[in-house]
């Protein structure tokens, strides 16, 4: 009988293996993938380094997805809500090339830390976005801008294929399917409850406010949220 491949493996497969080949985008989008660009050995450092520490191991995870990673964090890093500063301590590698939301990290590691900490977070749970790879437009003034999957109905259309199969795919690497959070209460939550409608991925989805949503509007209520997400995670 063949011994099962870590999930640790099967993510850095996964994400080598992401590509937006087969994407026919509208025109004034593009595809941000980490692992094809110019920094994607510094990301295949970073992403080896990071799954194998917390995901060396068969052990089924409960998935949270966000919609898909920022142009300048997490679509240029390879890991899900992780800033510079923390990654850089989890790797042990200097990291001076990226920019991240850091509120939005800073958010969740204190959720983590409440939760009994990264190792243990990281034991239940395995994060990434509807969409993997990263969305950016061309707005007015030519400048490239963050874009979700659900923007529009040509992009959603467009990208579709791609974020059933993505997340078939992590699925298989053998989840537990019972709950998915859904980081986005609003939009993002949406579209996937609608995806999960017509594919039967998880018996339930729950929904979390973003953390950016949570830091730059509701900072005084910070701790109502953080306690939201404690008891949803701890379920």
């Amino acid at each position: 009988m063949t011994e099962k491949a870590t999930l640790a493996k099967q993510i850095l497969h996964f994400n080598e293996t992401l590509s937006s080949n087969s994407m026919d985008l509208p025109a004034g989008y593009r595809v941000i993938n980490p692992y094809e660009g110019d920094q994607k050995e510094l990301v295949r450092n970073i992403t080896t380094r990071f799954y194998q520490k917390y995901y060396n191991d068969t052990k089924p995870r409960r998935i949270i997805f966000g919609s898909s990673p920022a142009r300048r964090g997490s679509a240029v890093t390879g890991v899900p809500f992780e800033d510079a500063k923390h990654l850089q301590s989890e790797t042990g590698i200097f990291i001076d090339t990226f920019y991240i939301n850091q509120s939005s990290s800073d958010f969740l590691y204190d959720v983590m830390n409440e939760y009994g900490g990264c190792e243990q977070f990281y034991s239940d749970f395995y994060m990434n976005f509807v969409c993997p790879l990263g969305i950016v437009r061309i707005n007015a003034k030519g400048n490239e801008v963050n874009c979700n999957y659900y923007e529009n109905k040509q992009l959603r259309e467009a990208l579709m294929p791609f974020i059933i199969e993505s997340i078939r795919s992590q699925i298989d690497f053998g989840m537990d399917t019972s709950v998915c959070y859904c980081i986005g209460s609003g939009e993002n939550f949406k579209f996937l409850s609608r995806i999960n409608e017509e594919h039967h991925f998880f018996e339930t989805i729950i929904p979390l406010e973003h953390p950016r949503f949570i830091m730059q509007y509701n900072s005084k209520n910070k701790d109502t949220y953080m306690e939201k997400y404690l008891c949803a995670l701890k379920i």
